[in-house]
């Protein structure tokens, strides 16, 4: 299956919430209140959000005015444009070599077998990887992540349950300066239940990346479950006062018909969706691309 089939099929569920209801309102009509109404609950029930749903309305209502615009179906495209400029608002962070990736997100959210399928795909690639499982906190994470590391066939640094994760991390970096490796994909804890801790820890984390690797690009994603809808916004709130994001992960986003959030992030936070899960295997973790995400999303077909 090709990237753009994966992506469409990803967001079979959104396009099925979204995209029908939006073609059946831009079907015939004059443009007047109940439309924008219409449209407003649209954007808000595919979890788009209050704030960002506001701007594209006053978005949509500037265009049309400016261009004059009287039938519902000559403003599809506009919307169209709207939305895919809110989506290339944020261009991703080019990689260079080395490489030092910081995963955060609290648990459940596939953290671990995000670490697991970017480790194949930089592996695909070419490029030698290495994974430091410096979540210690929770039971078997680190032996959840051997496996996805022995899946993606690369080297793993790991310590025993409860070590210092700044340890784990400072002698993974040894390791991958003395081998010449490429890229550190780096796993972090998720729990929240004490939040200073774990701040804390993040910048700790992130303190000795910079230290101890200064000639490596370090970047720092924050992983997101989209079946959680407006709820991974405040998790962007949460891991952003530790370390700057540069990036999210999208997971689970074929499990799910309210792929508005998309929009939300790029808008709310100025942080561009980078990767997204779109099933199970190893394989399944593509770069975002916002002509397939919002040809999934708005497609007649």
């Amino acid at each position: 299956m090709g990237l753009f089939s994966k992506i469409k099929n990803a967001f079979k569920k959104t396009k099925e919430f979204i995209g029908f209801k939006l073609n059946k309102l831009f079907t015939g009509g004059i443009l007047d209140d109940e439309f924008y109404d219409e449209l407003e609950e649209i954007l808000l029930t595919a979890d788009i959000g209050a704030a960002t749903t506001d701007y594209i309305l006053e978005e949509l209502k500037a265009v049309i005015n400016d261009k004059q615009l009287r039938t519902r179906e000559s403003v599809k495209d506009e919307l169209t444009d709207i939305l895919k400029d809110i989506v290339l608002e944020n261009e991703p962070i080019e990689y260079t070599y080395p490489l030092v990736i910081m995963l955060t997100g609290v648990n459940g959210v596939g953290k671990t077998t995000a670490i697991g399928k970017l480790a194949k795909r930089f592996k695909s690639m070419g490029k030698s990887v290495t994974i430091a499982a410096a979540d210690t906190f929770r039971a078997a994470a680190a032996d959840q992540l051997s496996i996805w590391a022995d899946r993606a066939d690369v080297r793993i640094i790991k310590h025993a349950e409860g070590a210092d994760p700044g340890a784990v991390v400072y002698d993974a970096i040894a390791s991958v300066k003395q081998k010449g490796t490429d890229v550190l994909l780096i796993d972090t804890a998720g729990r929240l239940h004490n939040k200073v801790n774990l701040m804390k820890e993040l910048s700790k984390i992130s303190k000795i990346v910079t230290t101890q690797a200064p000639d490596a690009l370090q970047v720092n994603y924050i992983v997101l479950d989209a079946t959680t809808g407006q709820n991974a916004l405040s998790q962007v709130d949460i891991f952003d006062e530790a370390v700057q994001t540069d990036g999210i992960i999208l997971t689970k986003i074929d499990g799910t018909a309210k792929g508005g959030i998309i929009f939300a992030i790029n808008r709310e936070f100025s942080v561009p969706v980078v990767y997204l899960g779109v099933g199970e295997g190893i394989d399944d973790l593509e770069e975002f691309d916002a002509d397939s995400f919002i040809e999934g999303v708005m497609a007649n077909d």
